[in-house]
């Protein structure tokens, strides 16, 4: 089965998140993505959380469908196979995805000296070139100030490395792009992707720089209400808890409708001055709503809010912690058309997400394994840079290669 990205190869030097997410998402569309690692690993090879092997899911979990070759680096030799490795020729090969540094030896017109038309995209940490991460960054757009509750002493942090993620979909994009220019023209390019640009285009496209310059001051913490509409969270009488949520009117109309509280949202109206059929106004009414609200939800069981705010097609979601997500939820089991199940060396049988596009004139690549560090060594100096046998020998007797 060939998927839609098939014929592309993408070679990736890679540590984290955001460059092997990029490198991992093309590799389920099809491409060939083969990832050079250090001898042993590099420096998230054993990245929490691991199995009881000691193996890192993390590590298998961001390398899905990729090719593993584990070369020595540090020596002149191995350099060498890498650089071959990155330019070798190719219609749809010449790529490279990495988030190391673009200096000597992978600086980019040095490599562009074997292969004039060469892509590369380098996710780097802030613009000049300055180290970041995602907790990094996070802090400092302003995220942290406005989670958690309204007057909390402290900034809170989400666990969750969005614009590593946000950055490593750009990526591939990036890629894409760049491919389909030199398809056209012929030309190569380098293409820098800073992850704190990332994060900063995102807080401007969601009108949050604007909200600072227009109306002179940041937005503070609401807790887990929804800012500029309803969506706030409710215990339910078993102990668990709901987010509901009202942004559309046909929304709104379907959560009154559902309770049958219509009467009694009328006087959150009166009391807040405000017309609950707009969105703005049921954020300003959100705590007299809530008051409506959370005696009706708090009545009932998780099981009964699900059954009629279902039938009612209410905007909603229950709180789940990940086992919960994994025993209760349809979505994360094999039901969904996204999971597969795979028996992952070292480790064994778990789910595993499948690519998100489901394009319908190209089936989707089934879930895919992680390989084994090195796994593809051989496969890839004989395949695509055409070492022959004593050769691929002997650079793994003098552990050049692994």
């Amino acid at each position: 089965m060939a998927g839609i990205l098939s014929g592309m190869r993408i070679v990736e030097g890679s540590a984290f998140v955001a460059a092997p997410l990029g490198g991992m998402t093309l590799a389920q569309l099809g491409a060939d993505v083969i990832r050079f690692d250090p001898i042993g690993g590099g420096i998230d090879y054993r990245r929490w959380p691991l199995a009881d092997s000691g193996d890192s899911l993390y590590w298998v979990g961001l390398n899905k469908g990729k090719r593993s070759i584990a070369i020595d680096v540090r020596s002149p030799e191995g350099r060498e196979l890498a650089t071959a490795l990155i330019t070798a020729d190719g219609p749809q090969a010449g790529l490279f995805l990495t988030n190391f540094p673009g200096t000597g030896w992978l600086d980019y017109e040095r490599l562009r000296a074997a292969r004039a038309d060469l892509i590369m995209l380098n996710v780097l940490g802030n613009h000049d070139g300055s180290s970041a991460v995602d907790y990094t960054v996070n802090c400092a757009v302003g995220f942290p100030a406005m989670t958690g509750r309204d007057g909390a002493a402290k900034p809170v942090n989400h666990v969750m490395p969005g614009w590593d993620v946000a950055a490593g979909l750009t990526a591939c994009v990036g890629l894409l792009a760049a491919e389909r220019h030199r398809r056209a023209t012929g030309e190569g390019q380098l293409i820098r992707l800073p992850l704190s640009d990332v994060a900063l285009a995102v807080v401007g496209a969601l009108g949050m720089i604007a909200e600072v310059e227009v109306n002179g001051a940041p937005r503070p913490a609401y807790g887990n209400d929804l800012f500029g509409a309803f969506g706030r969270d409710f215990p339910t009488r078993d102990g668990r808890r709901v987010m509901v949520a009202a942004i559309s009117p046909r929304q709104w109309q379907a959560l009154v409708a559902t309770t049958g509280m219509a009467e009694k949202f009328a006087l959150v109206e009166k009391l807040y001055e405000v017309d609950l059929r707009q969105e703005g106004d049921r954020f300003t009414a959100r705590d007299g709503i809530a008051a409506v609200l959370g005696p009706w939800i708090a009545a009932r069981t998780l099981d009964e809010v699900r059954a009629l705010f279902d039938a009612g097609d209410v905007l909603w979601g229950p709180y789940q912690d990940m086992a919960q997500l994994l025993s209760e939820d349809a979505r994360a089991s094999t039901a969904n058309p996204l999971f597969g199940v795979v028996d992952q060396a070292g480790i064994g049988p778990y789910r595993v997400p499948r690519s998100t596009l489901d394009f319908a004139a190209v089936e989707r690549l089934p879930a895919l394994a992680a390989p084994a560090l090195g796994q593809h060594t051989d496969e890839v100096l004989s395949g695509v840079l055409g070492l022959p046998d004593h050769a691929i020998g002997d650079l793994r007797q003098r552990r050049v290669v692994a």
